[in-house]
């Protein structure tokens, strides 16, 4: 039985570590292998900065052509994302998400019809948590403070984000497809600050631990591996 991890960089394993992005052998699709070695082979198809558009693009070859039995989508930080240099240049003008809500949610949908058209089996993953406080401090720092009153007047960055996460949520609901909640069982499970890596936004080792420790045991009750 095959796994297509597919995704964008939380999926391809990027951490943020001592000022500078790594990318981590001990990703989300490597702890799964190592949890199922048994039960199935892993694939990850994850790339850094990916977001839905992106993936529409390349799900032919990255996973329809692979023919897996099952394909865990991670996506949407990128996509809720903003350009913060024209942000910053233009704090007191409207920006619109790099993919704004209503065609990430068609996206969405698009690529779990041509996964179920493939033959394969799609489930949705939510939105890992962030932690704005660290992410505020990174975007301050490269940015200046006007971006951080900028966000400030949209509600946050965990407001859209957990908008983000919340269509996938009802996504899931609405077309009756398998979803892990990482977001929640991450929030449950410890320290968050111990899962995520200093910029706010990637995880660390041990977050990428406690992620696939949730998609194996959900694909272990949900799944007939």
């Amino acid at each position: 039985m095959k796994i297509v991890c597919f995704g964008d960089s939380l999926t391809r394993g990027v951490s943020f570590v001592k000022g500078r992005m790594r990318i981590l052998k001990e990703n989300y699709p490597a702890f799964l292998q190592q949890f199922a070695s048994d039960h199935f082979t892993v694939m990850n198809k994850g790339v850094f900065n990916d977001n839905s558009d992106l993936l529409l693009s390349r799900v032919e070859k990255d996973v329809i052509a692979e023919h897996p039995d099952y394909v865990i989508i991670n996506i949407g930080g990128n996509d809720c994302n903003f350009k913060w240099d024209e942000v910053a240049e233009k704090p007191e003008a409207e920006h619109q998400p790099i993919v704004p809500i209503e065609r990430y949610i068609e996206n969405l949908k698009q690529l779990i019809h041509k996964i179920q058209d493939s033959n394969s089996t799609p489930i949705l993953m939510t939105l890992p948590p962030l932690d704005p406080i660290r992410y505020y401090k990174l975007l301050a720092e490269k940015y200046g403070s006007s971006i951080s009153h900028w966000i400030s007047l949209q509600g946050g960055i965990e407001h859209w984000h957990g908008l983000y996460n919340r269509s996938i949520n009802s996504l899931a609901e609405q077309l009756n497809v398998l979803k892990i909640d990482v977001r929640s069982a991450m929030k449950h499970t410890g320290n968050l600050h111990d899962f995520i890596s200093d910029d706010g936004i990637h995880l660390t080792g041990e977050g990428y631990k406690t992620m696939s420790n949730e998609v194996f045991n959900s694909l272990l009750k949900n799944a007939p591996i």
